[in-house]
């Protein structure tokens, strides 16, 4: 009986042990390998993993100029569960924020989504390096904290933000379609060259393992090193941009809403693009970027809307060039065509006026010379109504091609974030709004001296005179040179597409000797400039918003070009008030480095020129952000 009853409980021992053994293992097992959490922990106690961000790639002008590059600052980090007794106050002060600021982070940090007091969180953006340092001095005081070296943008000239662009944080969307390579906090090109060359000069996160102790502090890498990845830098880009003449174009544009757009005819390289006001692109770094984003923003000039390649307008008499090409191509009319100016057009009772009393034309040059209006809707006219064997709708339909292979109607494929087409009315928009074969000529006359429906934007008027400076080519206008890896200092670069306007070659040779004329001795002879031969074309576009909009585009020399450009001066007036002597300012200091003494007083008159009561403000916003910014 007492065998038995000892037998019995050294069993019941047994099974106990055993029981309490595999509920050890369970446990045990579900620490190490199931439950995260604890992995994390144990982890988090010893070895801390850090990326290691890539240098962003810098990027240069056409010669050679640094324009952008990068600039070390810090995000203060935080493991929650690290943190001990933090005295805030004493945290504030080392960060050079208020009390209340720095319980607000803490607030938001316990808020982020996916939030885990075991993994590192952001817990204050971009401190520069001066904040950073005097903060390291007594990092040893706030466990749970350490910095994570960062970048932004530095842009010494201060100009062509919206070319240029800028960066800031990722979106949901871009982190949802990395497929993990993103996280929140880090940071992408917005717009801009930053924007669609994001891949190339964005480069690849590294990772690096290191020691720490106690007290948050790195003692060293974890295994020499073994595991760490390194980061790719980004590649470096060259621009097409003269940073010269950008800032140049920028400084006679300024008080004025508008655009400028220099082309190189032989390539389609972008040689300068303003924004009238533009802003300085370092108002968008660091920690004001939100702050002054939203200003810039609820700016009534608008100084992040890129003019050249999303405002349209009539062209003016700058189309004129183009309706006297697809005449002489269709055969309609000879280069020596000749029409009376009686200061008016009558077209089926629709009245054109002529700008100014000239002798009649007796050929394309001079009408093109004094811009005559009644010349050039004959010669639309023309165009439409003498085509043997075609309706009027039908050599409508033929105009519109040969307007859209000079990149008219259509995007001309610049490599900036936003274009948009402008507009070339077609047959079937005026089928719809007065009945198809219920238009005629008359209906539509005011089309043939670049008003009514037609639209272009300053991106595209440059390009018209750079194709009709090659006699009749384009290659897709272009930011971008090449890319340039900074390690293997090997180029990559892009074929541009090269595309033919529909009108024999020929036919540009006579157009060309009339834009020479216009500023030789017609309406933008104040652009002349002595020793170039400059060609060009007056415009002023109608604006049913207040005083009509200077336009002017042209290139130069006249042989062999080197420089086509558009200028569009926002409530100027006539073409040869503004645009025109802006121009001639810039192409002149393009081809000769340098402005004749004699033309000075114009360079003065044109950047003092203050046009801002007729856009209804009295300061210009923008100029003052920049300035502050500059202090």
């Amino acid at each position: 009986m007492n065998k038995d009853l000892f037998k019995n409980r050294h069993q019941v021992i047994q099974i106990i042990i055993a029981f309490f053994s595999v509920v050890f293992v369970l446990r045990l097992f579900y620490v190490q390998v199931i439950d995260s959490k604890y992995v994390s922990l144990a982890k988090n106690n010893a070895i801390k993993e850090l990326d290691v961000y890539p240098t962003r790639g810098m990027v240069y002008d056409r010669k050679g100029e640094l324009i952008v590059y990068n600039e070390a600052i810090y995000d203060l980090m935080i493991i929650p569960r690290q943190v001990k007794g933090v005295d805030t106050a004493k945290l504030a002060e080392m960060l050079g924020i208020t009390d209340e600021e720095c319980l607000h982070q803490f607030k938001i940090l316990f808020r982020v989504k996916g939030y885990s007091s075991y993994k590192p969180n952001v817990f204050l953006k971009q401190l520069s390096l001066k904040d950073y340092s005097r903060f390291q001095e007594y990092l040893y005081l706030f466990p749970g904290f350490y910095g994570q070296v960062r970048t932004i943008r530095k842009y010494p000239h201060r100009v062509a933000a919206t070319i240029l662009g800028d960066i800031g944080e990722v979106s949901e969307k871009q982190i949802e379609t990395s497929e993990g390579y993103y996280k929140p906090g880090d940071y992408v090109g917005k717009s801009g060259i930053e924007k669609v060359y994001e891949k190339e000069l964005g480069g690849r996160r590294g990772k690096k393992l290191v020691f720490v102790d106690v007290h948050n502090r790195e003692m060293g890498s974890f295994n020499n090193g073994e595991f760490d990845t390194l980061a790719i830098s980004g590649d470096n880009v060259i621009a097409t941009l003269d940073i010269k003449l950008q800032e140049y174009a920028e400084q006679l544009m300024q008080n004025k809403k508008g655009s400028v757009v220099a082309i190189e005819p032989s390539t389609g390289e972008i040689l300068a693009l303003v924004s009238s006001p533009g802003y300085d692109p370092n108002l968008l770094c660091g920690a004001v970027r939100g702050k002054n984003f939203n200003a810039l923003l609820t700016d009534s000039m608008l100084p992040l809307y890129s003019r050249p390649t999303l405002a349209t307008y009539p062209p003016g008499s700058s189309f004129k060039p183009i309706v006297a090409l697809i005449a002489l191509h269709e055969k309609v009319q000879g280069i020596d065509y000749g029409y009376p100016c009686n200061q008016a057009y009558n077209a089926g009772g629709a009245i054109v006026h002529c700008s100014h009393k000239h002798p009649s034309p007796t050929n394309v040059q001079y009408a093109l010379a004094q811009s005559c209006n009644p010349y050039f809707c004959q010669t639309f006219r023309n165009s439409l109504e003498k085509n043997v064997g075609m309706s009027t709708a039908q050599s409508y339909d033929k105009w519109v091609n040969i307007c859209h292979s000079f990149g008219l109607g259509i995007k001309t494929g610049i490599d900036l974030p936003s274009e948009v087409r402008g507009n070339i009315p077609t047959v079937n928009y005026f089928d719809k709004i007065y009945g198809a074969n219920r238009w005629k000529f008359a209906t539509i006359v005011s089309l043939g001296i670049g008003q009514g429906e037609v639209l272009t934007t300053p991106l595209q008027m440059a390009n018209i005179f750079a194709c009709i400076s090659n006699h009749g080519y384009w290659i897709t206008p272009h930011i971008v040179k090449k890319i340039t890896d900074p390690v293997s200092n090997k180029d990559v670069t892009h074929e541009y597409e090269k595309h033919t306007a529909l009108i024999d070659k020929e036919h540009f040779v006579p157009v060309i000797e009339g834009l020479f004329q216009v500023v030789e001795m017609g309406t933008a002879k104040a652009a002349r400039v002595e020793g170039i031969t400059l060609c060009g074309k007056t415009g002023t576009a109608q604006n049913p918003h207040g005083d009509n909009h200077s336009m002017f585009a042209g290139f130069a020399p006249k042989d062999e070009p080197k420089i086509a450009i558009a200028v569009v001066v926002e409530n100027g007036g006539y073409g040869s008030t503004y645009a025109a002597p802006i121009a001639s300012l810039l192409v002149e200091k393009y081809l000769n480095d340098t402005i004749a003494t004699k033309r000075l007083p114009i360079e003065k008159r044109m950047i003092e020129a203050n046009l801002l009561n007729k856009y209804g403000v009295h300061t210009n916003k923008t100029a003052a952000m920049n300035a502050e910014g500059e202090e």
